[in-house]
Parts: structure tokens; sequence; C-alpha cells
């Protein structure tokens, strides 16, 4: 069965149009040993990762499933029959040793396209397991040699996770918004304004600043944008939020933090898509 994540994520963005394949021939050309500069020009030439993600087959919509604060993550071949890799597109940290696994009898195996690693000759026996480790940060395009020009095509994305002094605030903000471990530092300020429905997570579903730092006693404000639908701001840590959710623009919703701690908060309808933020009282 498909691994179950107790992350949903966001982040995931698709191309419009399909794209050309970067199809079994030319993984096996590499395989056969062709120049490694010939693959990533035809790389750089014929398809982006969000094109190679837009033509991956998946039972769910397609998009990059972040494990940086979870167990190291394990793929699952083909499930129900849906020739694809489950989930197809994950970000780890580097260093991390991803498991792919069989789940049928169907011929499959795990072939990387620049060559980086290879389960070798198509397997077909149900629980056969295949394990690397990726110890360089990089983007890691691969494919099942025999369904590749079906879609059966996946990607390891190894990046080091975003680092502040707040390792709640990096794990809540991981997925989101191109969050680089960045805290706004708003500690002079007695009231504070935090965009909502700012643009991000592939829409308008973002906070800006999504993670600030201030000093107790300071009042927050929320301001919608009246963009990207509904909104609401509910906390995590305390039983504070917006009374419901609101669509038009203007101030719905603020807070007075009289003491110090970390809250992670969130827009309800859209949490899963990345629409999360933090504040930090000191």
């Amino acid at each position: 069965m498909p691994s179950s994540d107790r992350r949903t994520f966001l982040g995931a963005s698709t191309a419009v149009g399909l794209g050309a394949l970067f199809g079994v021939d030319a993984v096996r050309n590499v395989r056969a040993g062709s120049e490694a500069s010939d693959h990533d020009e035809a790389l750089d030439a014929d398809e982006s990762l969000d094109d190679w993600l837009a033509t991956a087959n998946d039972p769910r919509t397609p998009q990059v499933r972040d494990f940086r604060f979870d167990d190291p993550p394990t793929v699952y071949l083909d499930v129900s029959d849906s020739k694809s890799f489950s989930p197809p597109a994950i970000k780890v940290e580097p260093g991390t040793t991803v498991t792919w696994e069989w789940t049928d009898d169907d011929e499959h195996n795990v072939v990387a396209v620049d060559g980086e690693f290879d389960s070798g000759p198509a397997e077909s026996e149900a629980g056969t397991t295949f394990e690397h480790a990726v110890e360089e940060a990089g983007t890691y395009r691969y494919v099942s040699e025999p369904q590749a020009d079906a879609g059966m095509k996946g990607v390891v994305v190894a990046e080091p996770a975003p680092s502040s002094e707040y390792p709640a605030v990096d794990e809540w903000l991981v997925d989101t918004n191109g969050y680089d471990g960045t805290i706004a530092d708003r500690t002079d300020e007695d009231l504070v304004e935090v965009v909502t429905g700012a643009d991000g997570n592939g829409g308008h579903l973002a906070f800006e600043p999504h993670a600030v730092k201030i000093s107790a006693g300071t009042t927050v404000r929320w301001a919608w944008t009246g963009e990207g639908g509904g909104h609401d701001v509910v906390f995590e840590d305390v039983d504070v939020g917006s009374e419901g959710i609101a669509v038009e623009p203007g101030i719905h919703f603020e807070h007075t933090f009289n003491e110090t701690g970390v809250f992670r908060y969130a827009c309800r309808p859209h949490r899963a898509l990345g629409h999360r933020g933090a504040i930090v009282v000191e």
C-alpha cells in the first residue's frame, strides 16, 4: 500500500502543456554509456521539471511531497496497475536513503536518466525492494524502463531543509511558499500586519510574511487581499482564530500576543496547499 505519510503537500505545480517525453530510448542510451553532456543537454532543451511531472502517471494530482522532516520515504511501483511511482515526486535531505518497493508481478525497474542509480534488469516479483542513498543535492529524474513511454516516471529532489533558530517553525513551513528559514524581525513594532491571500503556493494562497518575530504585547493584524477565494486564520497551538471564512478584502482578524512562544497557524481551506504561517513571540 502507498505510504500514509502524515503530510499532505502542496507544493505541487504542473505544466499546462504535456511537452515532449524524455523516453525509454534515451534512458537506455544512458545505460549503454552515452555521454552525460549529451543527456544533460537533452533534459535542458526538451523538458522542464514541471513538464516531467505533468507527464508522469499518478493516481492523484502530480505533486512534490516533502519528506525532509519525516522518516526516509518508500516509493511504491505500479499501485493498482497504475503504471506509476507512488508518490512520483519526493523531496529529501541529501544523504537520505530512498526505498522503492514493487507491488505487483509486472516487470519494472528503477533507472535514473543520468545514471545516478539503477536497480538493474526489470523485476516482476511483488515485495522486491531497491534502495539508494541520495548523497548529493540535486534533481534526479528516473523511470521504469518497460513503462517509461507510458508515463511511469518519477523524481527525487535532494535539497537541505530550511534552518532557523526555531525548528518547530522550520518543520511547519518547510513545504510552503519557498520558505528558506527567514523569519521577519518585527520586534520593534507594536502593530504588525500580515497579508492573507498573498501570491504564493500556486495562487493567492500565502501569508506574507509567512513567519514573523514579534515582542510580547504586540498586536498582529491579518489583511485579506480579496484574492484566492475564502480564507481564515486558525492557530494550532492555542484556541485562537478568526470567526469564519472571509472573501472580501480588508481586516477580518487581529490578536494581541502576550505570551512568549511559537504559534503556528493556517488558512483551513488551503492548509494542505501551503497556506500556513507562524508567529514567534519573544
